[in-house]
């Protein structure tokens, strides 16, 4: 029997070995976290690596994503479907080993990481689903929802904001099956971090309402069963075990910056194998230690335990089953298409002039109560952004019941535990901001759009139309730089009926993130025929015909669609044949057939003009280089947003006068 000590060298002994033949990646933290993921791993982490989607399995988040060698080397052993040559393919194209771990691209990878401190943040909103869950589906004879999450880290995560955002929201929900094994090895790229990270870590963990375990040595496979016993144990808050280690562990450049992100070079790998006691040639593991890591066995038997007790479970409550089955798997209601023409059916009653903001929450008052997965909240703004419904339930801590968050102000940690709750499956989580506060979850956003998580975005207050409370909030260069986002759906709705479809779109991606760019003030409901109606899901549409083909097409989203529409009225009247497109979401539009997006946007009709109250780059693609937009070249200012919008250009009477000049030059131009 190989001792613990031999196990761990196993993965020691491939990330030096992978990270040499890449001549790329980080072997300092996969040395010096060995003896970790070991104590972990191969005692007491429940998983199957048969069946990586077994829903209750533990969930596993390595926070410092750059040590990924680590749980590749883990993967490998313990028998998930990661070959020996996707191991020494480490880092190269076309393999399921890259740089950092990627959600969907390798088996047992919960979540996309590299980012510090997400991993952390995210781990948060996993360990939140399996405590919803819990609540909602074990009864009082059959469980079927009770697993742990757990999270790596070093130094650099807990440095990051959103560590500290959604650490503290961990402790005030009480989340005690949230174990972080904090790596403290003392060393970053830039050297010893003593000088520019100095606080008591442990202090600042009790300070949240954690149980702070250790230090402990981080070598020693007893000390850390014995922390991770101790964290098993409390219930009620999560842990943080500080491990005390040494980065490059065993190797020549041990406790130094110079093993973190460069292979150890020929000379040192040797010496390291040395020191380590390693003799096994490259890339080879002897069989004992091979079979004292494989997994495969006790993790068919606790997923086959598992479905007996489901089994019973079913029998007894097949409703229930049906449920949990459905949303696990992600998808929606049976009743949906019932749901649908309900939300649909109450956007197009609407008859007054409204805010989309306020549209939103119209067709949240149908889905909240009809969709059970879906979990809102805010960044502090629940009246402002419109999340919060009447069915809408605060998050009970005693019981786990409820189906809404208060976040705080912490838009970072909000995103980035949206996407733990998303990640670990049986939610569809949405919650609300003002739009220029995007900026602050930027990267959680792009790290949902990579995974292809369905997380919904509710930015409210979109344009200069906030009006009094200036330039800092409102969003000029948003709107263009979150369509950017590859797989990323950003709706600009311009009344109740696109943003009740926006809607339907956004629970229908589900493998794409969405955002709702709504409205402060009111807009109009503008009127459409039900061929119209239909089409809005398909991103872009003709929202306004004229007589014979157009010599000129209007195109606008949100609040400055109801002004291409009543320009175009205008131009009408005087002969002009003008049409205007709505382009509520151009992600959809693009991906629709050539022959659609001719329909709509005939390559014929040069004459362009595009009107939007965001910065007007990005238009330049529908447009051409031979029309026009009417946008934001600067940052708004305080005032009245009727005001603003006046002063700045979005009225009719400059939209029909920037369109008689394109529709005269368009003209001079035939002439000559």
């Amino acid at each position: 029997m190989p001792s613990r000590r031999d196990c761990a060298n196993a993965i020691r002994a491939l990330a030096i070995d992978a990270i040499e033949k890449a001549r790329s990646g980080h072997p300092g933290a996969p040395l010096g976290m060995a003896d970790m993921a070991e104590a972990l791993w191969r005692h007491g982490f429940r998983h199957n690596p048969a069946d990586p989607a077994w829903p209750d399995r533990d969930r596993f988040v390595l926070s410092n994503g750059h040590a990924s060698m680590l749980l590749y080397a883990v993967l490998h052993l313990t028998g998930y479907d990661l070959s020996m040559e996707e191991i020494k393919n480490f880092r190269q194209w076309g393999s399921r080993t890259p740089g950092h771990p990627e959600r969907g691209l390798t088996p047992g990878v919960e979540m996309t990481t590299g980012p510090l401190g997400q991993g952390i943040a995210s781990a948060v909103g996993m360990a939140l689903a399996e405590a919803l869950l819990a609540a909602r589906f074990n009864t009082a004879e059959h469980t079927v929802v009770d697993h742990r999450t757990y999270a790596f880290c070093g130094e650099g995560c807990l440095m990051e904001g959103v560590s500290h955002e959604a650490c503290a929201l961990a402790a005030a929900w009480a989340l005690g099956k949230l174990t972080v094994l904090f790596d403290a090895n003392g060393v970053s790229i830039d050297g010893k971090v003593d000088a520019w990270f100095c606080e008591d870590v442990g202090r600042r963990y009790a300070a949240y309402g954690w149980q702070v375990i250790g230090p402990v040595d981080g070598h020693d496979g007893a000390a850390l069963d014995a922390a991770l016993a101790e964290a098993r144990a409390d219930t009620k808050r999560p842990a943080l075990i500080i491990c005390r280690t040494h980065i490059g562990f065993g190797s020549p450049k041990k406790d130094s910056s110079a093993s973190h992100g460069a292979p150890l070079g020929e000379e040192a790998a040797t010496a390291t194998r040395r020191a380590l006691g390693w003799t096994a040639a490259p890339f080879e593991i002897p069989d004992d230690i091979r079979a004292a890591w494989d997994a495969r066995a006790r993790g068919k038997a606790l997923e086959d335990a598992w479905q007996d007790t489901f089994a019973a479970y079913a029998a007894a409550h097949p409703q229930l089953a049906a449920e949990f089955r459905r949303r696990m798997a992600g998808g929606l209601p049976d009743d949906w298409p019932q749901i649908v023409s309900r939300l649909m059916a109450a956007a197009m009653a609407g008859d007054k002039a409204e805010a989309t903001r306020v549209a939103s929450r119209k067709a949240l008052e149908v889905l909240v109560p009809a969709v059970p997965e879906l979990v809102g909240g805010s960044a502090d703004l629940s009246g402002s952004v419109g999340t919060q419904t009447a069915a809408s339930v605060p998050l009970d801590t005693a019981s786990y019941s409820g189906n809404y968050l208060y976040y705080g102000v912490r838009e970072f940690g909000m995103g980035a535990i949206m996407n733990g709750l998303a990640i670990h499956g049986g939610f569809i989580p949405y919650a609300g901001t003002f739009m220029a506060f995007s900026d602050q979850a930027r990267n959680a956003l792009r790290l949902s759009a990579i995974m292809g998580l369905r997380v919904v975005w509710v930015l409210t207050h979109d344009s200069i139309g906030v009006g009094e409370d200036g330039a800092t909030h409102q969003p000029v260069e948003q709107i263009p730089t979150l369509r950017m986002i590859p797989n990323l759906h950003v709706w600009r709705p311009c009344d109740d009926v696109e943003t009740a479809v926006a809607w339907r779109s956004a629970l229908e991606s589900a493998a794409t993130p969405t955002c709702l760019a709504l409205s402060r003030q009111k807009l109009p409901q503008l009127p459409r025929d039900e061929a119209q109606v239909a089409a809005i899901a398909r991103g872009g549409y003709v929202l306004r015909e004229c007589a014979g083909e157009p010599e000129l097409i209007l195109m606008a989203t949100g609040s400055e669609t109801a002004l291409a529409v009543e320009a175009a009225v205008t131009l009408g009247a005087r002969g002009r044949r003008v049409r205007v497109v709505s382009l509520p979401c151009a992600e959809v539009f693009d991906a629709q057939d050539a022959a659609w997006r001719e329909s709509v946007l005939p390559s014929a009709v040069r004459c362009r003009l595009a009107v939007e109250a965001a910065a007007p780059s990005w238009w330049r693609k529908y447009v051409g280089l031979d029309g026009e937009i009417i946008g934001m070249e600067g940052f708004g200012v305080s005032a009245p947003g009727a005001v603003l919008f006046e002063r700045f250009g979005f009225t009719a009477d400059n939209v029909t006068a920037r369109a008689l000049a394109l529709l005269e030059r368009f003209g001079a131009a035939a002439g000559r």
